[in-house]
């Protein structure tokens, strides 16, 4: 089982990198750096299965989970990921419980899921694959994405499921969704967060929330609020606040 969710089990909050540039020197630079997790963003980016492998290798014996961040609830694309092994997989949208099941499902190995057992490189080739296959239904982390005005509205429904670790919060799509794009400190966007946050308390699911912008402080309130999956920054937002952070010294 992976630190990220051993914390989570333990209570305590976690603190992940988000990744977006995919080149695997910036990826092994933030997991020493000590992030509980990595979640590699396929969504939004050029990242496909190959650089994914790139960067599994590259954190290999850090301690940092290496987390997929799929573009949709798709199995395919989770067998190869968790195959190449990535500690487990964060799921976008999922709005409705049906969603929220098959995340689960497609995570896991028969008889709780339909994940096809293979000697890969996760199972580190096969050679120990018993144990594996008998601990991965346990080990594995799976996070659903709320982030949408639709999904606030099944938040208990969805949280409800057998097999979901944290529950994370896109706060531009749900801002967006909302029609209130980027208007993250709006008090309807807010409500809507405390929605999934109080029916993660209620589930006893770990409330998650991806603070973007590089600031501490932020993080600190958000653990005080009552999340415990943390999402901080942006490897690209990381570039940005240091060149930022130097020229405005220089120009000074």
């Amino acid at each position: 089982m992976g630190k990220t969710k051993q914390k989570l089990r333990n209570g305590q909050p976690v603190f992940g990198g988000w990744v977006m540039v995919g080149h695997p020197t910036v990826v092994e630079i933030m997991a020493g750096e000590g992030f509980d997790f990595l979640g590699v963003d396929m969504e939004h980016t050029s990242i496909d299965v190959r650089a994914f492998h790139e960067l599994a290798l590259a954190v290999k014996g850090t301690g940092c989970d290496l987390l997929a961040r799929l573009p949709c609830c798709d199995p395919a694309l989770t067998k190869k990921v968790l195959d190449l092994g990535a500690a487990g997989i964060i799921v976008p949208s999922v709005n409705t419980p049906e969603l929220a099941r098959q995340s689960v499902e497609m995570a896991k190995f028969p008889p709780e899921g339909i994940r096809g057992a293979s000697l890969c490189r996760g199972a580190d080739f096969g050679r120990d694959f018993a144990a594996y296959f008998a601990g991965w239904n346990d080990d594995v982390l799976v996070v659903v994405m709320l982030e949408h005005v639709d999904a606030v509205r099944q938040a208990d429904a969805i949280l409800a499921t057998a097999g979901i670790d944290a529950a994370l919060i896109g706060p531009y799509d749900l801002s967006a969704s909302m029609g209130l794009a980027g208007k993250l400190d709006h008090t309807d966007v807010l409500a809507a967060q405390q929605t999934i946050l109080d029916a993660c308390r209620a589930r006893g699911v770990a409330a998650g929330i991806h603070v973007v912008a590089v600031d501490p402080g932020q993080v600190a309130r958000r653990v005080e609020q009552g999340f415990r999956f943390l999402a901080c920054g942006i490897d690209t937002e990381f570039l940005l606040a240091g060149c930022r952070a130097m020229l405005r010294k220089a120009s000074s």
